[in-house]
């Protein structure tokens, strides 16, 4: 039987295992379906591909939930500063921004691409592009290849690492679940995650294309808080989207699948309590008590936030600003405080970052990423069921689980040989 190491998808996962597999002296075939691998790499990150996080490794792992423990083993054998010092090895220079995001220096993902297709060259790697694999081919419990275009490609060992089904555009569109289901694994259930949300009314509408920085929000499930979150924020036609949005959609979208009200409060003035704000109100209105509220209001809103909010509040744009009563004031400062949107709904894979759900992290053995089901049968990257938000931890757990694929399964197929000879 052939020795030689299959990997199934030209993802960030796959891409890494395919070269860890070579480097440590296997030969490899890394199908890929689409015409060119990396594809969803080059739009991460709305093209600057945010590559991972310099979080120590207990936050790194907190932000996967439950599941991140899962990861541990991975993390300590390739973590984000090995990530970091693999670019830089091969020429791609990072820097690490606000929040700890890691991204290349210059250029951007199609250059984080560029180095992983340049590193595979150097290796026994046969990529071909073109290559969807239908199935998998298993004997007495162990892998023995895939089927590829209705032809058999035979293999020692087959590394699974084909995504999950956000941004199906790109080639993820739920076929290494299928696969990995057809070998006994268990699935839970995909659905979209990191993802905009729609929202009822005209109001976010109305505020399309606007881009908040700092901005406060609260979550309400069934009319009670949940979770405060801060962050950028942007208005869409539809609804509202933005990383303090895409981190809060998790939540968001278990709350609507189990038919509560979902409700969203912005807080312009996150540094301002009640009590401060209304300070800044009335020295606002005292200083400059004879030009109108349109004028005011641009000292304390993006200009194109002023017309809604003399709308939402009832106040007359011209108002003299001076002329304002208390009650008003006390009406302007909620809505400042407290903007509110209904959630109806979450946007789907088109528009998903991520995939969560996926393959059942109980039959794959974390110190490997081997199938406890199926021997020979590796698996990494999106369509495992770990998640985490935004940042770079998602595309770190990618990196590293197609490390660990890649070391195990030569290291597997090396022992084989050893046995035999």
């Amino acid at each position: 039987m052939s020795r030689r190491i299959i990997v199934v998808g030209g993802g960030a996962a796959g891409l890494m295992a395919a070269g860890q597999a070579a480097e440590a002296g296997a030969e490899v075939v890394l199908l890929e379906k689409m015409a060119q691998p990396g594809r969803k790499i080059k739009i991460s990150g709305k093209g600057r591909c945010n590559i991972t996080n310099s979080a120590e490794l207990p936050d790194f792992l907190a932000r996967f939930g439950r599941n991140g423990r899962f990861l541990r083993q991975c993390f300590q054998h390739f973590f984000n500063q090995d990530l970091i010092r693999f670019f830089e090895e091969w020429g791609l220079a990072t820097v690490t921004e606000r929040g700890g995001r890691v991204f290349p220096a210059q250029g951007g993902a199609g250059d984080v691409v560029a180095v992983l297709q340049n590193w595979l060259e150097t290796l026994p790697v046969s990529l071909r592009p073109g290559s969807r694999v239908d199935e998998l081919l298993i004997e007495d419990g162990c892998v023995r290849g895939v089927l590829c275009n209705g032809q058999q490609v035979l293999g020692g060992a087959v590394i699974l690492a084909a995504g999950g089904s956000s941004y199906p555009a790109t080639g993820s569109n739920g076929d290494g679940c299928r696969l990995a289901a057809e070998a006994g694994h268990s699935i839970v259930p995909l659905r979209p995650a990191l993802v905009p949300v729609e929202t009822d009314g005209g109001l976010a509408a109305r505020l399309a294309g606007l881009h908040l920085r700092n901005v406060g929000v609260r979550l309400l499930i069934n009319g009670r808080k949940q979770v405060d979150a801060f962050g950028e924020l942007l208005f869409m036609k539809y609804g509202l989207s933005g990383p303090v949005i895409l981190t809060l959609s998790g939540l968001i979208g278990d709350a609507l699948r189990a038919g509560a009200q979902v409700g969203l409060l912005l807080d312009m003035k996150p540094a301002l309590d009640e009590q401060k704000l209304d300070a800044r109100l009335l020295r606002d209105f005292a200083e400059r008590r004879k030009e109108p509220m349109a004028s005011v209001l641009r000292g304390l809103l993006p200009e194109q936030m002023v017309p809604v909010c003399c709308a939402e509040t009832s106040l007359a744009a011209e108002r003299l600003a001076g002329e304002v009563t208390a009650a008003e004031r006390k009406r302007l400062r909620g809505w400042l405080k407290s903007i509110p949107f209904t959630v109806t709904a979450c946007r789907g894979f088109k528009e998903a970052i991520i995939t969560a759900g996926g393959v059942s992290l109980a039959k794959v053995d974390p110190r490997t990423m081997q199938s406890k089901l199926c021997k020979g049968l590796y698996l990494a990257g999106e369509l495992l069921d770990v998640q985490a938000d935004t940042g770079g931890y998602n595309l770190q757990a990618a990196f590293s689980t197609g490390w660990l694929a890649g070391r195990s399964a030569a290291a597997q197929q090396r022992r084989e040989e050893e046995n035999e000879s």
